[in-house]
């Protein structure tokens, strides 16, 4: 019996990872044939397919405890690490199984006996036989000849426009910001073999590493590499920039973007590879990047309790206003907050906890632009009681009674969302100077537009609700009240036709549920004069009900916004290169 549901669990994740393979592996076509409208679709696809074989293994070997109990899960296990122990991805079958164990038994214990609340590779699972992650390029003849062999053997059949333009553009660029490559060809530049796909563009990652890999670490220089790959209208290929800085890199792998479509048989040597070049990364979020979220999930459960073991820091309500809808608390050594729903909403709310549920179902499968926070949603999380700042525990009694439970000296939420820890953006410009208020208004007014642009209107744009990474872009992150931006009927607010009209204390006119006035956004806000005036000088368009149609209009004719992860200065469009640069082609 445990042999057979081991076998039936197995089974049913090499189907599901033979699936994400496939839809994976149509990346690159979709790329070179500009199939903008199924890039989404394969990308929709994916998110489903984690769910869908999961239920298919629970109809298979049981609905219920009543038909797998409890102690038949230690031999379930047993045979199943036994199986996976030769497995390149064996970590994300272990993932694979919890889900099935946790559906299946309905049990928010956590029995490391019946589960893999540790993973059962110590140093990670075998790499593949014969199979390698990267590649080494070195410039025994010359840099453009190993840029021409990297842009031909890393993107084959890529129908490039120009590769001698990008050719000498990436040597250009590569000689700017490492003067050092310039003098000698003792370098190599390691890169991923496989392609990153996401949107509109395709990635090369890798590493350049000044000094033989055979010298003294101490004499190396290692910075990351990626070349970003774009498509014309017309079906031609152009590299977009060069990026050789680790903060940058970080913002192409940000939690605010959708995931990647990359191919690998092994995603531990890929995450392990892309941990090496972006050190403050944590796992569980470079799992996401490459479309593992539900092993991101994993990896940030086990990463936070093993966080937990090793520090003494209390949970405490996380600073800036109190929301409405959610009640959130941090562990400041920990860079997360955790949010839980309110039992009960003020009259103004006019949403349900069930509403607000699927609101954050929409961020997790639409394109979130790099402006909304990716989430990981838990059931039933325990924490240890004796960290919670008792002023927190009050709070959260008052706030969501129904979702605490206590026992052990743990304390349950019954559910709960996890997020990344920011700034909130009242918070950050209070007394900022006139520099850094004018990026981050500027940044704020990017962040709604480029929202607006992915189809998604923010619907509660107040400050607070927005955070401030630490590369300092602006990120949206409370969801209780976001639309399709197609949904929204933009007005313009009527003259009135009399005195009485005029003064007013409420609209005269008939406003409907989807009706929204862009000129009022001045008005509420915005409390300070001078941020007002500031921010109409940069982004006023917003103000208008004109800006927000147009948008609409070029939704509906299908046309997909061109949103970079790195700043639009750093094109080699919009830099003093070969006059037959890529953007005017």
């Amino acid at each position: 019996m445990a042999q057979d549901a081991a076998n039936a669990i197995l089974a049913g994740f090499r189907a599901y990872r033979g699936h994400f393979e496939r839809i994976t592996a149509g990346a690159g076509e979709r790329f070179r044939d500009v199939d903008w409208p199924n890039v989404q679709a394969a990308s929709l696809a994916r998110l489903n397919l984690y769910k869908t074989h999961i239920d298919r293994v629970t109809a298979q070997i049981g609905s219920g405890p009543e038909d797998l109990p409890p102690t038949r899960w230690r031999g379930i296990k047993r045979a199943y690490a036994e199986a996976i122990a030769a497995m390149p991805d064996g970590d994300l079958a272990e993932t694979f199984y919890n889900s099935v164990h946790r559906r299946i038994t309905c049990n928010p214990a956590l029995d490391s006996e019946r589960m893999f609340l540790a993973t059962s590779f110590n140093g990670g699972p075998p790499p593949p036989a014969g199979e390698s992650l990267t590649s080494c390029y070195r410039p025994n003849a010359g840099l453009t000849d190993m840029v021409r062999r990297i842009l031909d053997e890393r993107a084959p059949g890529t129908p490039w426009q120009d590769q001698g333009r990008d050719i000498r553009n990436i040597i250009r660029s590569l000689i700017e910001a490492r003067p050092e490559v310039a003098s000698g060809t003792d370098f190599q530049v390691e890169v991923v073999n496989a392609l990153f796909y996401r949107n509109k563009g395709a990635y090369i990652v890798g590493r350049l590493r000044l000094g033989d890999a055979s010298s003294d670490a101490r004499r190396q220089r290692v910075w990351p590499l990626a070349l970003p790959l774009a498509m014309s209208a017309s079906g031609d290929a152009y590299v977009d920039t060069l990026i050789c800085d680790e903060d940058e890199l970080s913002i192409v792998f940000s939690f605010t973007r959708a995931y990647f479509m990359v191919r690998s048989h092994y995603p531990f040597g890929l995450v392990r590879f892309l941990n090496e070049l972006l050190p403050n990364k944590k796992r569980s979020e470079l799992y996401a990047a490459i479309g593992q979220h539900k092993h991101g999930k994993t990896e940030f459960h086990r990463g936070f309790l093993e966080h937990l073991r090793q520090s003494s820091d209390t949970f405490v309500a996380a600073p800036g206003i109190k929301g409405m809808v959610m009640t959130v608390f941090t562990l400041p050594s920990y860079q997360t907050v955790f949010k839980v729903i309110r039992d009960e909403f003020p009259p103004q709310k006019a949403v349900t906890a069930d509403e607000v549920r699927k609101k954050y179902h929409i961020v997790k499968r639409h394109d979130r632009a790099g402006r909304m926070a990716d989430t990981q949603e838990f059931k039933d999380l325990r924490l240890p009681l004796h960290r919670f700042d008792p002023e927190l525990i009050d709070e959260l009694r008052a706030a969501a009674p129904s979702a605490l439970h206590i026992e052990d000296g743990q304390l349950r939420i019954r559910h709960l969302y996890t997020e990344r820890a920011m700034t909130p953006l009242n918070l950050y410009i209070e007394n900022a100077d006139r520099a850094i208020l004018t990026e981050a208004l500027d940044e704020y007014g990017n962040a709604i537009k480029q929202l607006a642009a992915a189809n998604i209107f923010p619907g509660d744009m107040l400050l607070k609700n927005f955070g401030v990474t630490r590369h300092r872009r602006v990120v949206f992150y409370d969801y209780d009240e976001i639309s399709f931006l197609t949904d929204i009927n933009f007005r313009a607010v009527p003259e009135p036709r009399t005195p009485e009209e005029e003064m007013a204390a409420e609209p005269w006119y008939s406003v409907g549920s989807n009706d929204v006035f862009p000129e009022e956004f001045r008005r509420f806000l915005f409390g300070k004069p001078e941020i007002k005036r500031l921010f109409a000088a940069l982004h006023g368009d917003l103000f208008t009900p004109e800006y927000w149609r147009g948008l609409q209009q070029a939704i509906a004719d299908g046309h997909a916004m061109d949103v970079f992860p790195y700043r639009r200065k750093r094109r080699f469009s919009n830099q003093r290169r070969d006059v037959d640069s890529p953007a005017q082609k």
